[in-house]
């Protein structure tokens, strides 16, 4: 489990294919802060833009550390971010006697949204992203929505038949404490549901839906 708490900014440095074909996935080489991986050991899990990956090997380099993590074409399919060189929000997981500064966040991606608006207001920036419309009955205002896993908070809600919108405000130190300030009109994020509204979702639809 993680919080949605960015403890580090990352990059992706290096790609390598693990097959000839579409159907193999990539190993993905990522350099962390310097004594990022100083309690980091092999098989730990951390959040790469908010996707769970398993650390399979580490370098650890007192200024450059670097792990690696192979991720399978399936999951490449469902995310957004992790195919290309760049920077990468990371997230180690969450311990029992962590603070739970966001929310509860799986490392599960939902769904891909769209940044539809990235701009100064005042002093913060106004982040508006499309999500697919199977993710709308899940998005409230005051909710909570991980963005890149980043836990943020949704200001405004709208409904369309292209999906539902979200807006979100983000206060100078998000900006500068993750990698979302690399973001642009069109580019592609990870998005994952509040757990509990998931809970909720399942509880209320219980009663309607046959037994299986």
């Amino acid at each position: 489990m993680f919080t949605g708490i960015i403890t580090g900014v990352g990059r992706i440095t290096r790609i390598e294919d693990l097959g000839a074909t579409q159907a193999h996935g990539k190993r993905l080489h990522v350099q962390c802060p310097a004594g990022y991986l100083d309690d980091a050991g092999l098989g730990d899990s951390i959040a790469i833009n908010g996707a769970c990956m398993t650390v399979t090997t580490l370098q650890q380099d007192p200024q450059a550390p670097v792990f690696t993590l192979d991720i399978s074409a399936e999951s490449l399919d469902k995310t957004a971010g992790l195919d290309a060189v760049g920077e990468v929000n990371l997230e180690k997981a969450l311990r029992a006697n962590d603070r739970l500064g966001g929310h509860l966040v799986s490392g599960h991606v939902d769904g891909i949204g769209e940044v539809s608006h990235f701009a100064p207001v005042g002093e913060s920036w106004e982040l508006r992203i499309l999500a697919p419309q199977a993710l709308a009955k899940y998005l409230a205002y005051k909710g909570s929505i991980t963005v890149n896993g980043v836990s943020l908070t949704v200001n405004r809600v709208s409904d369309s038949s292209a999906g539902c919108a979200f807006s979100i405000n983000l206060i100078p130190h998000t900006i500068s404490s993750t990698a979302l300030h690399r973001l642009a009109k069109g580019v592609r994020v990870n998005l994952e549901i509040d757990v509990i509204a998931r809970y909720v979702e399942r509880m209320l639809n219980l009663g309607t839906q046959g037994s299986n």
